[in-house]
């Protein structure tokens, strides 16, 4: 089986490290993994939660990166991780008992009109702004729903992440997308949790990526601190429209 083979493992591994250099800039990094792990022939409940560890440990290794670089408060993201910890689990748990259908068919159009406001915002999150919510409870409230939906159906929300932050929260790019990757790692724990009861992973494909995503997410986190939003933008809008591509492909094909 192709699966076993060890070009199987070599592409796991490049593809997660790829996969996470991506996403721990701007997210998507599933549009390849997934992917991926579906065409390796993994059941699609298997590939989801092989593809939540590995992203899992990515979005660790960014979290840590951008904790250690000043460009968040811990105190306040601990709280907020907590938020999106809990609504993950709700998701989650949602998620094995009703159809996630309808949110496949709002998601596309929900990040079209977010990828138009940060193309018609030429200073998106180049400096910070006028926050309209104070940051504790902004993301709590947002760690609550969109920790639920990260839970419950996922794809799109580091985006959603960091065009809250930058337009409610005033945050500028890059301490949004860190914010962004603490939460991500919140609600990707809650739900692998769940996939761990459900025997839902293949522990030895996902230790590979697992390990690719690790140093990817390191090495994009670094990346993205050093050269700032510039860097961030244009990656984060490639980034969402080539998921609003794929979302609507998927929809209406």
């Amino acid at each position: 089986m192709f699966a076993d083979s060890c070009l199987a493992v070599v592409l796991a591994f490049a593809v997660s490290a790829v996969a996470g250099w991506i996403d721990a800039i701007a997210g998507g990094g599933g549009l390849l993994t997934l992917p991926f792990l579906l065409n390796l022939g993994l059941p699609p409940a298997l590939a989801i939660g092989t593809n939540k560890l590995q992203s899992t440990f990515g979005s660790m290794a960014a979290s840590w990166r951008f904790a250690s670089s000043g460009h968040v408060d811990k105190a306040v993201a601990l709280r907020g991780a907590l938020a999106a910890f809990l609504g993950s689990l709700c998701g989650a748990w949602l998620l094995q008992r009703l159809d996630p259908r309808l949110l496949a068919w709002l998601l596309p159009f929900l990040l079209s009109g977010v990828l138009a406001y940060m193309l018609f915002s030429p200073g998106f999150g180049q400096s910070r702004g006028a926050a309209r919510f104070a940051l504790r409870p902004l993301l709590c409230g947002l760690g609550l729903a969109l920790g639920f939906y990260d839970g419950f159906f996922g794809p799109g929300t580091g985006t959603l992440w960091a065009a809250a932050l930058v337009g409610l929260g005033g945050l500028e790019l890059l301490g949004a997308t860190g914010y962004a990757k603490i939460m991500n790692f919140s609600s990707n724990a809650a739900a692998l949790c769940l996939f761990v009861i459900g025997g839902n992973i293949s522990y030895e494909i996902g230790a590979v990526m697992a390990i690719g995503q690790l140093l990817g997410s390191r090495l994009g986190a670094s990346m993205a601190i050093k050269r700032g939003p510039a860097f961030v933008r244009p990656l984060l809008l490639c980034m969402s429209g080539a998921m609003v591509a794929v979302l609507f492909y998927r929809v209406f094909r």
